[in-house]
């Protein structure tokens, strides 16, 4: 693989012979205009057949020899992707980089809110092959627990499994477009409304036809931690074989007062789900000053806390397929796909820039008198994030939300990822 990022004076047609690809591949991997606007700044995925870069910590007893044999490779390649390593002199913990044809095996999972679900479906086989797991976030609850249908699911559930893909029936304590504390807080508090969403819960999935649940409770109340376990538990013990899957906003220590982050005890969550996904976005969120949205730096410390308290093979990330626009001073926040924000800074011909620390594009300019700060993803930040997932041997990565094009991040994925199957 190979990514170029774009200098001064460069165009596409130099770029494409540089690495003896067509203009055309490059406009349809990175999304680009088919008038082919680019900018300095801009990150290009390069498709190529280079080996794949593996990620790896250093272990006790363990030697380069031995783990060219693991990843059916070479000493002498591992020590080319490493400069300065003595093989003779490794430590604990230590960081190398792979080159190898084995992939990175993962288990991911995609999100989608099927307001338009036969738009969705026309699309779904460009990421099919991509996704272990779909969620369909469709479901919330009343005041009394019944779990209770928003959205029109059927066939996507049907598609979904014909692609190969275990469809996961999403639910959230979602009232008036927003998320309730309250409507979460009432129901976990109380046994028998717990109970009621159990059983709701488990007859959908059953008479829908889902592999599993996905549950995205947030802004529970402090005070209801231990019912929230009590829950889990109960929930996971009706399901039976169907999976459960718990998304939990991400920390990097545990504050059981905090109204946000308070109400999720990583460790017990982590011993009742089938699969914990910490949700490492929104580090620069809606309304908030212009920050990132998923720095590299922010999310390897919810990492190293979340697997001190969750086995890495239970553990997701989440990535954002999306940025945010946002007008100075006011901070009022525009929600963009990740090409669409790409793309902005093509048609309004703003260099790109890229802030080290958190891996993570940006870009700002102005508009109708104001500026206007884009933070956004792109192949540079998606692949520190993948890099991450197999240093601490993550068991995937979640993706909000599907109908936000991504082309950089499948055409990644399709060349160094090898994505679990069931």
């Amino acid at each position: 693989m190979a990514v170029h990022v774009v200098k001064s004076g460069e165009n596409l047609w130099t770029i494409a012979q540089l690495y003896g690809v067509t203009v055309g591949a490059l406009l349809q991997v990175n999304g680009l205009p088919q008038e082919g606007l680019i900018v300095p700044g801009l990150a290009l995925y390069i498709p190529n057949d280079q080996l794949v870069n593996r990620y790896y910590k250093i272990k006790a007893g363990e030697s380069l020899w031995g783990l060219s044999q693991r990843f059916q490779t070479t000493v002498e390649t591992i020590l080319t992707a490493n400069p300065g390593v003595d093989p003779n002199r490794l430590y604990i913990g230590q960081e190398i980089t792979i080159p190898t044809a084995i992939k990175l095996p993962l288990e991911t999972l995609g999100f989608i809110v099927p307001y338009n679900p036969n738009a969705f479906i026309a699309n779904l086989s460009t990421f099919a092959n991509q996704l272990t797991y779909l969620a369909i976030v469709s479901y919330s609850f009343t005041e009394e627990g019944y779990a209770y249908n928003i959205l029109e699911d059927r066939e996507i559930i049907l598609q979904s499994k014909l692609r190969g893909i275990q469809p996961l029936l999403m639910i959230r304590n979602f009232r008036n477009e927003d998320f309730d504390r309250q409507l979460v807080g009432r129901v976990l508090n109380n046994p028998t409304y717990r109970q009621n969403l159990i059983s709701s819960l488990v007859n959908l999935a059953l008479t829908r036809g889902y592999s599993g649940v996905s549950i995205d409770f947030e802004f529970i109340p402090p005070p209801q931690r231990n019912d929230f376990i009590t829950f889990l538990t109960d929930l996971k013990s009706a399901l039976g074989s169907l999976l459960l899957h718990v998304n939990v906003h991400a920390k990097t220590m545990d504050i059981p007062t905090n109204p946000i982050i308070g109400a999720y005890d990583y460790r017990r969550i982590g011993n009742v789900a089938d699969i914990v996904a910490v949700m490492t976005i929104d580090y620069g969120y809606p309304t908030g000053p212009p920050d990132p949205i998923s720095p590299a730096w922010w999310v390897a410390e919810v990492i190293r806390y979340s697997i001190t308290q969750i086995n890495p093979a239970k553990l997701q990330i989440a990535l954002p397929l999306y940025g945010y626009e946002k007008t100075v001073p006011s901070n009022h926040t525009k929600a963009l796909s990740v090409l669409a924000a790409q793309n902005l800074a093509l048609t309004t011909q703003t260099p790109i820039q890229f802030d080290l620390a958190a891996k993570s594009p940006w870009f700002q300019y102005q508009a109708n008198e104001q500026m206007q700060v884009v933070w956004f993803e792109d192949i540079r930040s998606y692949m520190e994030k993948y890099r991450l997932i197999d240093l601490y041997q993550l068991r995937g990565a979640t993706y909000w939300q599907l109908s936000l094009p991504a082309p950089q991040n499948w055409s990644f994925m399709e060349r160094n990822i090898a994505v679990k199957k069931y």
